[in-house]
C-alpha cells in the first residue's frame, strides 16, 4: 500500500551507511512498502544523495532548530535530543501505518507481514523481556500521539536515557495488555544475545527475519576484504553468528560502495573495504618520505583526509599492538 512505509533514522554518516544497507536489504527481499529515512543535519551531501537513490523519501529532522512543539519541549530537556529525533517518526502523518527499524538492523527475509500488526507491536528486549526493544516496532503516525510523546518525554524523561525508556514508559501496558503486540524474536534478533541461549539459536535462528547489530561495535566499524570475503576485527564481539555480519558487508561492498564512490567522485573517502583503504592511503596524495611527512606534521599540515587520517593511524596502531 502506498500509505505504508518502513522508517529509519540516521544522525550521522556512519549510521547512514547502516540505513543504506537496511534499505537495500528491504529492496532485495521485495518489499512492497515505501521506504523513508529520517536524517540529522550532520549527514553529508554524498550520503544524502545515496540515501535518496535507495529511499522513497529522505527527510532532514533537527528538533533543536525546528521551531515546532518539539523545539519548545527541548528547551526543558536538551539532554534527550537523539530521543526526540526518533520520535519524529510519529509526525509522518501522510502514512497510515509504519514499521520503524533502527539503522543497525538488516532484513534477511521479507517482513511486509509486520503491517498486519497494530501499534505498538515490538519484540521483547533480551536484557529485560517485560520491556520491548525499540529497534523494530509497528506504529501509526499521528499528530496527537506525537505531541503526547513529546510532552511525556519532557515531563518524565527516560529511565535509560534514550528512546527505549521513553517508549516503554509511554506504552506501559505492552507487557500485559495484548499478546498479539509481542513480535516473535525472529523480527528483532539481537546479534549480541545469540550466545546467551545457544540451543535456542540453533533450533530457531534459521528462521530469523531481522538481525539487530546491538553492541559497541557496529558492522561499519570493521574492515572487509571483498576478494577474500573476510572481515577484519573481533567478529565475536558483534555476533556469535558471523554470517549475518558477512551478509551486511556483502550488501554494503557490492551495492552501496559503488554509489558512494560515484557521489564522492575524485574526493577520497574511506569505505572500509581494504582495497579502497589501500587506494586512499597510497593514491589520494603524493607519496612522501618519512622525513617529509614529519616536517608536514610539525608544520600542522598532516594529510588528515588521506594517509594521516584517524582511521589509518588507528589501523597502524592496531597492527603494531597485535
Amino acid at each position: 500500500m502506498a500509505d505504508q512505509a518502513f522508517v529509519t533514522l540516521a544522525t550521522n554518516d556512519s549510521y547512514a551507511k547502516g540505513a543504506m544497507v537496511l534499505g537495500e536489504s528491504l529492496r532485495n527481499h521485495k518489499t512492497t512498502k515505501k521506504l523513508v529515512a529520517l536524517i540529522g543535519p550532520h549527514v553529508t551531501e554524498p550520503s544524502r544523495a545515496v540515501l535518496n537513490k535507495i529511499y522513497d523519501e529522505v527527510r532532514v529532522v533537527d528538533v533543536l532548530d525546528s521551531g515546532d512543539t518539539a523545539h519548545l519541549v527541548m528547551m526543558k530537556r536538551p539532554d534527550l535530543g537523539v530521543t526526540f529525533t526518533k520520535l519524529h517518526c510519529w509526525a509522518l502523518t501522510q502514512y497510515s501505518k509504519c514499521v520503524f527499524m533502527d539503522a543497525d538492523t538488516m532484513v534477511v527475509s521479507n517482513v511486509d507481514e509486520l503491517f498486519d500488526r497494530e501499534e505498538l507491536s515490538a519484540a521483547p528486549d533480551p536484557g529485560w523481556p517485560d520491556c520491548f526493544n525499540s529497534g523494530v516496532f509497528v506504529f501509526r503516525p499521528s499528530d496527537e500521539t506525537y505531541n503526547k510523546l513529546l510532552r511525556f518525554c519532557a515531563e518524565h524523561g527516560s529511565f535509560d536515557g534514550g528512546d527505549q525508556g521513553v517508549l516503554n514508559s509511554f506504552f506501559s501496558d505492552w507487557a500485559t495488555a495484548d499478546i498479539t503486540k509481542h513480535l516473535p524474536f525472529i523480527y528483532n534478533l539481537s546479534s549480541v544475545a545469540i550466545y546467551t541461549y545457544t540451543p535456542a539459536f540453533k533450533q530457531y535462528g534459521g528462521n530469523a527475519k531481522v538481525v539487530h547489530f546491538l553492541g559497541k561495535t557496529k558492522p561499519w566499524g570493521y574492515t572487509f576484504d571483498p576478494k577474500q570475503r573476510r572481515i577484519r576485527g573481533d567478529v565475536q564481539e558483534a555476533s556469535a553468528h558471523p554470517s549475518f555480519l558477512l551478509e551486511w558487508w556483502t550488501i554494503y561492498s557490492s551495492l552501496v560502495v559503488p554509489m558512494l564512490q560515484q557521489e564522492y567522485g575524485d574526493q577520497p573517502f574511506l569505505s572500509g573495504c581494504e582495497e579502497d583503504l589501500s587506494y586512499s592511503t597510497q593514491n589520494a596524495s603524493p607519496l612522501l618520505s618519512s622525513q617529509e611527512r614529519k616536517q608536514k606534521w610539525e608544520q600542522g599540515q598532516a594529510d588528515y583526509m588521506g594517509i594521516d587520517s584517524f582511521d589509518n593511524i588507528q589501523k597502524r596502531l592496531d597492527a603494531f599492538l597485535k
